[in-house]
């Protein structure tokens, strides 16, 4: 179907992004109606974001987190500008769809698993601030990130794609409450190291979440993760170590189930963002004016141009 490109949106409010992962490219579950190509001060978005309209008439922001081809890596995902074009769309929660390795044998391949928790095993090469780099050198924030998913949302997600899933497949468990390893890839993880994960507390695993979940803070956008698992990473010594065949197989039923899902999950929280007086989002918009540290009459006027593009009320006093 072929959709008009634009540079801007005049349309309805959009209030819902969708961030895909590995294996999900689009949204095949809802009606595309747009396609806009965002500049932002921090660069392109991994892909131009689709602008989809849901059966009860919401509209959400699609993009690719690696690409439409799948040609970014996780290190090199722009994570800023993808952050920055959905808030500058009007976006205030986020739904981020990844795939991952399970540390734990109760979550099986094709699970899905919404977690509450992240451990960082990245290792600095990925920029993971607004603040205090680049053009943006020399203001100083510190976000509140001691629960890194949206405790709003997230009971609400877990429940509609359990429901979901009850009805659609029956057999794919949904676990919540579990902790994201975060790893720097592009390899998987040695054993010794899915050994320590598991002894850490970790119980799934990936390489995108971060600083995507901190960069949303920062944002000001609602975030949860729904992760789809496709393999048991390097621990399960009754199995081999992980494998790109063995993922792309369980990423074709992933993908599938992830479209299901997103149908009914859409127009859910929708209800719940639809008002700055809504919980999951009067908790969180404005936070950042209490996180900046430097005083507006030393930054840079460059610097705040460019957070003013992700905060319309940055340093106006």
């Amino acid at each position: 179907m072929s959709v008009p490109t634009l540079q801007t949106w005049d349309g309805p409010p959009i209030t819902i992004g969708v961030i895909g992962g590995s294996g999900l490219y689009k949204l095949s579950s809802i009606s595309p109606v747009a396609e806009i190509s965002v500049t932002t001060p921090w660069g392109s978005p991994s892909s131009p974001i689709t602008i989809a309209k849901t059966t009860a008439g919401n509209h959400v922001a699609f993009l690719a987190r690696h690409g439409r081809n799948h040609a970014i890596l996780p290190s090199n995902v722009p994570n800023l500008a993808n952050m920055a074009a959905l808030k500058h769309l009007g976006v205030k929660a986020v739904l981020a769809f990844s795939a991952v390795g399970s540390l734990r044998e109760e979550i099986a391949p094709k699970d899905f698993v919404i977690p509450s928790q992240i451990i960082d095993r990245t290792k600095g090469v990925r920029r993971a601030s607004f603040f205090g780099f680049g053009e943006e050198e020399g203001v100083v924030a510190h976000a509140g990130f001691g629960d890194p998913f949206c405790e709003v949302l997230r009971p609400i997600v877990h429940e509609t794609v359990k429901e979901t899933l009850k009805e659609h497949s029956p057999d794919v468990k949904v676990h919540e409450g579990k902790t994201v390893v975060c790893m720097e890839g592009p390899q998987f993880s040695t054993r010794a190291e899915s050994l320590m994960y598991r002894a850490w507390g970790g119980d799934i695993i990936n390489m995108s979440v971060l600083p995507e979940a901190k960069l949303a803070r920062e944002a000001e956008l609602a975030y949860v993760l729904i992760a789809t698992a496709t393999d048991y990473d390097a621990w399960r010594p009754s199995s081999a170590a992980v494998n790109v065949a063995e993922v792309m197989e369980s990423l074709k039923a992933n993908v599938e189930a992830s479209n299901v899902v997103t149908t009914k999950l859409l127009d859910r929280i929708a209800q719940e963002v639809d008002s700055d007086d809504k919980p999951s989002i009067k908790g969180i918009k404005d936070s950042m004016k209490f996180s900046i540290m430097t005083r507006s009459d030393v930054i840079d006027d460059k610097a705040k141009q460019n957070l003013r593009f992700l905060h319309p009320w940055f340093a106006r006093e």
